[in-house]
């Protein structure tokens, strides 16, 4: 098939599944094109090397990857990020009805929503079918932000982008989502329930994968014997790291549980001060580690904990760090809301308590830190094959392919299982 993959984010920015599936695409034979903008995430500065400019063109690993000039920002203006996403809406639209007339079916990585655009004219112009993988829920996602308006103007744009998102469903022939509770909230709010399928967002797999744990590793991050728990990535408000650090405060007397947080961010000096403040003994900042690092230092601790905020945009979600970690056969601690406890616990993968409860998460870490070696070691394997099972990029890869190839055709994609 010709297959053209719209995203506005794209290597060298920190984008995953578009540049994976379109390599993985043109591996099994399809002639794959990309149209995406100029790179400026996360610092809403084009990327030193590039020059906005209307026809840049490029070709790797049999990918042409097409950019298309945008507005850089990804600061807090409101204007300025709507003015960031409506540039790459227009400026994708007009060069998309050239570059991609020829296509068989289209893949839109929809995030934001206004990615759409372009597709929504190719279908208009020549039919072409396209199918969405929707990463996170509009209109929420802007008005629980900080950038939406309050009042009489943000119920109007809850009304205006409601009535954008309900087109945009019955315009895709193919509807992806990253969590089952996704898929219900899209159904409720009027998708064809036949359109809608599940494909988890996968990890990359270079990086995140089972390697064998070193001394050199336990050594950096300081494990002494304990059941040693680690929480890597951002330190930030919806991760609640307070009631992370007032868990493993509240388990320190019991000399069984370490807490090693790994990487940064707004909150890292809060933490800092309320570890100190408590006087726990069982907590380690390490800062921030290359990515090409996390895989050994994974492995070097017993356990990978993941936490959201009990937040309405996080019940239809699931955070990208629970497939990193299950990729690499790391037993997860989680307590988050909605899909990803439910996958861990039906995977036998780890132990899950419900969120915002510093308390039950106490609890938690006694119960995984009372688990033997082999327990811990069947649940690493159980966290390994719910990855590969559901989350891996190969099975992600052949449902976006049988939905792409199924819009093509007009019918219906093939692998039902893909629902759940």
């Amino acid at each position: 098939m010709k297959i053209g993959i719209i995203s506005q984010w794209y290597p060298p920015e920190p984008a995953l599944v578009p540049p994976s599936l379109a390599q993985e695409l043109a591996r099994r034979g399809h002639e794959v094109r990309v149209l995406t903008g100029f790179p400026n995430y996360p610092d809403g500065k084009v990327y030193p090397g590039y020059r906005q400019r209307w026809n840049d063109r490029s070709a790797t690993d049999g990918v042409t990857v097409r950019r298309v000039p945008l507005y850089p920002s990804h600061d807090n203006s409101p204007v300025r990020r709507a003015a960031n996403y409506l540039s790459f809406a227009a400026t994708s639209s007009l060069a998309a009805a050239r570059y991609l007339a020829g296509v068989d079916a289209v893949y839109v990585y929809l995030t934001p929503a206004t990615a759409f655009a372009a597709s929504a004219l190719l279908r208009l112009l020549y039919r072409i079918p396209s199918v969405i993988h929707i990463q996170d829920i509009w209109p929420e996602s802007v008005t629980q932000s900080s950038l939406a308006p309050h009042g009489g103007a943000g119920a109007l744009m809850d009304r205006t982008l409601s009535t954008l998102m309900r087109g945009i469903y019955r315009s895709a022939a193919g509807i992806a989502v990253i969590a089952p509770s996704m898929r219900d909230l899209i159904v409720e709010r009027g998708a064809d329930p036949a359109k809608v399928h599940v494909v988890l967002n996968w990890t990359d797999e270079s990086l995140f994968h089972p390697v064998d744990a070193t001394e050199s590793a336990r050594r950096e991050i300081g494990h002494r014997g304990r059941c040693t728990i680690m929480h890597a990535g951002n330190i930030g408000s919806f991760e609640n790291i307070e009631a992370t650090i007032r868990a493993a405060a509240a388990v320190d007397q019991s000399g069984q549980v370490d807490l090693v947080l790994v990487g940064g961010g707004f909150e890292e000096h809060s933490a800092r001060e309320l570890t100190s403040r408590l006087g726990a003994g069982n907590i380690r900042f390490l800062g921030r580690r290359p990515a090409s690092e996390m895989a050994a230092l994974y492995a070097a601790a017993d356990y990978q904990l993941v936490t959201r905020r009990d937040l309405p945009i996080f019940h239809s979600t699931i955070p990208s760090k629970l497939p990193s970690a299950l990729s690499c056969g790391s037993p997860v601690v989680v307590s988050v809301p909605g899909d990803a406890s439910r996958i861990v616990e039906r995977g036998g993968a780890g132990v899950s308590c419900p969120p915002d409860d510093w308390q039950a998460l106490a609890d938690r870490f006694l119960q995984a830190a009372a688990l033997s070696p082999v327990e811990r070691a069947d649940m690493a394997r159980r966290a390994l094959d719910t990855y590969r099972s559901q989350m891996s990029m190969r099975t992600g890869v052949d449902r976006l392919e049988d939905m792409l190839r199924t819009a093509a055709g007009g019918g219906r994609p093939s692998r039902g299982n893909s629902d759940r």
